[in-house]
């Protein structure tokens, strides 16, 4: 296995975990199953401020390479096949299910809200919708390895006056979240000293991050929503620990949990059915109240079958589900890709 690339499984394990533990929280909260306390909200804010950053960062590690092998148009059409396609499809899956079980869940949903999604993405949906957004700016933007610096810093600036900007609507999503993508690019792009002694890094990180989360949450009194300079530090911090701990973890490679990592997109698509689906199962039919009982079982089913479903379906040929078919693709059509060297 190459450790370079086990890293970035490592990251998107940890971080999909996290996106599952916290979505069944939330879900418990709603369902008053788990009482919402003090102690639940600060847990919740220290994940949020930081599990989703993490993946815009991922995402833009090998965003210039794609730029170099494809060229901007063909790196955006491929972003259409594999982002903006399955967002539209699974929105409109999981919201028909979603409408369908309303008696049963904690939600009202109408098909009304579900056809919205152009506008108003939804559920955890919004996170492709926010990258395929920064992909359609990014391949804009990056023409030349000398702008990398320039791009995060812009994006950083944009980021820390949140606070004073009107609200852009769908634009919100670049303002939020894009300085983590660019940071990403940069990271791929330039040396840096993590790969050695990623455990030691790992050490400082984590202080560095216990004592800006303590800062931020209880000495500044803030949540994770509060986006200003402060969170873009946290947010920084808590990307720059996983990374190393990722980095330390891939020297001594698992290989389920780098099927995790791998399956990533396939338990972000699925996850919330499978989640929620096990606490209705649970406390409906099976009149199971108990909170650890709840988090325990719809973590784990929240991880665990989108893994098992999305393997059964490529095996059965059902590709359709997770990317655009071949015969719909425009990127296929294309006749030709030539390198870019622009974006090097």
């Amino acid at each position: 296995m190459n450790s370079r690339n086990d890293w970035v499984d490592y990251a998107k394990a940890i971080g999909i975990v996290l996106v599952v533990y916290g979505h069944v929280i939330r879900g418990l909260i709603t369902a008053n199953i788990l009482e919402k306390t003090p102690f639940q909200a600060l847990v919740d804010s220290i994940i949020y401020s930081f599990h989703m950053p993490l993946f815009f960062f991922l995402s833009g590690l090998f965003f210039i390479q794609t730029m170099n092998r494809r060229g901007a148009g063909g790196t955006w059409l491929s972003k259409v096949d594999t982002v903006f396609y399955p967002f539209v499809l699974w929105s409109m899956l999981q919201g028909s299910i979603e409408v369908f079980l309303s008696h049963y869940t904690n939600g009202d949903l109408a098909m009304g809200q579900v056809f919205k999604l152009l506008w108003q993405p939804r559920a955890q949906f919004w996170f492709l919708y926010a990258l395929f957004l920064i992909f359609t700016v990014a391949v804009l933007m990056y023409r030349s390895r000398a702008m990398y610096l320039p791009i995060l810093g812009l994006w950083a600036a944009v980021y820390c006056i949140q606070p004073y900007l009107p609200n852009f609507g769908v634009g919100d999503f670049l303002i939020q979240n894009f300085v983590f993508f660019a940071l990403g690019v940069c990271f791929s792009a330039y040396p840096q000293p993590f790969h050695r002694k990623p455990a030691v890094w790992s050490f400082g990180l984590f202080v560095l991050f216990v004592a800006s989360q303590y800062v931020f949450h209880i000495t500044l009194g803030r949540n994770y929503i509060d986006r200003d300079v402060f969170s873009l530090v946290v947010a920084v911090i808590g990307i720059g620990l996983v990374v190393t701990l990722s980095m330390a973890a891939a020297t001594y490679p698992v290989r389920w949990v780098l099927s995790i990592g791998m399956m990533s997109m396939h338990i972000y698509l699925m996850h919330i059915l499978a989640g929620s689906g096990v606490r209705v199962i649970m406390s409906k039919f099976m009149g199971i109240q108990d909170p650890t009982a709840h988090i325990v079982a719809g973590t784990l089913a929240g991880i665990v079958l989108p893994i098992v479903a999305a393997r059964i379906l490529l095996t059965m040929n059902m590709r359709f589900l997770f990317e655009i078919p071949t015969r719909f693709s425009a990127l296929r059509r294309l006749s030709s890709h030539q390198p870019r060297s622009a974006a090097t």
